[in-house]
């Protein structure tokens, strides 16, 4: 085995290429070496290799792109916590502790910018950078975890009303973070009412754990169904990631006092200004959540997922030398779950 680190590196905007990062590094005081198993995709990485104006950071040269990360911990530096041999997953940012979104920093998220991600073979990180696997996870699904599974956490328990066991939820698709909602509400006794373009796609999201099904192609008026599947009340949560003009059926399919986490524009920015009204005669909350979440509740969902035994869809797998062919999939992904490169 080749002693150097190999990674994909953004050559110009929209292009990839495999290249010799260097000698496979060491890690210092505090620090572990990881080998990075597998690495899931996001559409921020799309913005990122595309150089996209709709991210707002310009990047360096020959970066790094990705942020999911999962592997195993091959060396530790002097007064590590970790062993060699533990499973852990990548903590993408600095934002370790708490519930404030303040702390989160954009410019200091890897895969991004100035500073590599996780779409190479190694990595040295820092202690405190890295958190447990879920045991019965494989490297594939565990890669997934923090970015869709942690911004499905963070939308589902951290505001008012939160998930808890008899309440109710909406999920829009079948994507990576809609997946997550579903499996953990249904995991603490919720009810989840899913909605999505087709009936295959709905049977898969049912396995999963949703009650409701509701395919709105074919229900164009599809908050009026969540309403009629709910006894005239709505949803305490919806966890919206379409947004544009599908904005406004959401805050309708929430109850009173109900709360919309907004978590994606998936159908462009071309948000309907009436919702004031919906809003505040509802009483109803407009939640933007953004940048998944910090280090504590990742290992909140790491314990939850080992608990509940989770196990995230993944729509398709790419080896490590496909990582091009795996980023121009996602620009058409139409499967259920992440797209994920094994590394």
């Amino acid at each position: 085995m080749s002693s150097n680190n190999k990674a994909w590196q953004i050559a110009s905007p929209g292009k990839l290429v495999l290249a010799d990062a260097g000698p496979r590094p060491s890690p210092g005081q505090h620090q572990v070496l990881v080998r990075i198993r597998a690495v899931s995709l996001n559409y921020r990485d799309l913005l990122c290799l595309d150089h996209s104006p709709n991210y707002p950071i310009k990047h360096k040269g020959d970066l790094v792109p990705c942020l999911d990360g999962a592997g195993e911990i091959e060396a530790v530096g002097e007064g590590s916590q970790w062993k060699v041999g533990d499973r852990v997953i990548i903590q993408p940012n600095t934002w370790l502790t708490g519930t404030d979104p303040r702390s989160f920093k954009l410019n200091e998220t890897i895969g991004a910018g100035e500073i590599d991600g996780t779409l190479q073979q190694y990595m040295v990180w820092d202690d405190s950078r890295v958190f447990k696997a879920p045991d019965r996870m494989t490297f594939e699904e565990a890669c997934t975890l923090y970015t869709a599974g942690v911004t499905a956490w963070y939308s589902l328990n951290y505001g008012a009303p939160k998930l808890q066991a008899g309440g109710s939820i909406l999920t829009q698709g079948t994507g990576g973070v809609s997946c997550y909602a579903i499996q953990i509400a249904a995991a603490v006794g919720a009810t989840v009412v899913a909605t999505s373009s087709s009936d295959e796609k709905l049977e898969i999201a049912k396995k999963l754990g949703a009650k409701h099904l509701i395919n709105y192609r074919k229900t164009p008026d599809w908050s009026a169904e969540v309403l009629e599947v709910t006894n005239g009340e709505g949803v305490d949560v919806v966890v919206e990631v379409v947004g544009g003009a599908g904005l406004l059926d959401s805050v309708k399919a929430a109850r009173f006092g109900g709360r919309i986490s907004v978590i994606g524009i998936l159908s462009g920015d071309d948000t309907p200004v009436a919702l004031t009204q919906p809003l505040l005669y509802g009483a109803k909350t407009l939640q933007a959540c953004f940048g998944a979440g910090s280090k504590e509740m990742a290992i909140e969902l790491s314990t939850f997922a080992e608990k509940h035994q989770l196990h995230p869809p993944i729509a398709q797998v790419f080896e490590f030398e496909e990582a091009d062919k795996a980023m121009e999939a996602l620009r058409t992904l139409s499967g259920v779950g992440k797209i994920v490169i094994r590394v």
